[in-house]
Order: structure tokens, then sequence, then C-alpha cells
């Protein structure tokens, strides 16, 4: 899939370049915000190529994994990361509990980073299937469903198809 209406090598590395410009220098400009949806996009595709490839349980997703998970079920205890909305995700109260979490990992390199998150782990990414998350959230959530066994799926179900 060509994200972005026809961005190559070159414009995705000039973009890396571009994108590490102070945020100021850039207004409202719409070629960043393509290159970020391009970025996100990636992030995606190779996410969910690794979790077609490998048992998710074993997965190790950054060095910090049993720091973020661990806080994020101190914070999180209840919450049901196999099936996800956008007002579950967003609504006002879990923006506040959301933006505590993530204050707590400002120190993770990119931790506010937009990231596609998949609302249904059972299935792949799509428009009706992603929200946009921080970094961190996404890392959370996909850890939470890979230490529980819920992403163990996508590895039997989509590699066959991916495979034909």
């Amino acid at each position: 899939m060509n994200v972005g209406g026809g961005v190559g090598a070159d414009g995705l590395m000039s973009g890396a370049a571009l994108l590490s410009r102070p945020a100021e220098e850039f207004g409202n400009d719409s070629s960043v915000e393509t290159m970020w949806a391009v970025k996100a996009y990636e992030h995606a595709e190779i996410y969910f190529n690794l979790l077609c490839s490998v048992d998710a349980k074993f997965l190790r997703l950054t060095p910090y994994d049993d720091l973020i998970y661990k806080v994020f079920r101190e914070d999180f205890p209840d919450l049901q990361v196999q099936h996800l909305t956008d007002e579950v995700l967003k609504n006002s109260y879990a923006k506040q509990v959301w933006r505590n979490f993530c204050e707590k990992f400002k120190w993770f390199e990119d931790f506010s980073f937009g990231t596609l998150l998949r609302l249904d782990c059972e299935d792949e990414y799509s428009e009706e299937n992603s929200t946009l998350v921080a970094r961190i959230q996404f890392l959370a959530i996909e850890l939470a469903r890979n230490r529980e066994g819920f992403n163990s799926g996508v590895r039997y179900r989509f590699k066959v198809m991916r495979d034909h």
C-alpha cells in the first residue's frame, strides 16, 4: 500500500530529516502530516508482520517491556485489551488516566509518537479497526495482549492468508 500518494524511499529519507526539525518551523504543513502517517503505517505493517511470524508471547518490543507492562497493569488492572473502542480509550476519564500513565514514561524515546493501534486484536489493521494513540499506549496494550495470549491467534489466522 502506498500511503501519501507516492512517497518513495528518497522522500522518506528526506522526510525523516525534515521530521527532526523543530515543530514551530512547519505550522500546519500537510506534507509533514503525510510523512507522520507514512511512518505510523510502516510501523503498523512491520508490527503486524511480526505477529504473523512469531509466537507473540515471546515477542520483546523494548528493553523496558517488563516495566511498561507492570505499570500498565497497576494503572489499568481491569482494562480488557482484546476489544477496545475509541470511547474506552478516549473518553474524558480515560484521557486523564492515560495522560498520567504516559507522564511516567516521558523519559522513553518517542513515548508520545503517534502510533496505530488495532482496536480488535483478533483482526488486522484497517480503517475501521485502527485508532491513533501515543507510542507508550500502543506498547502497553500490545505487551498486555502478547503476554496474556490475546495476540496468539493472529499468527495462525493471518499467516495462512499472507502465504497465499
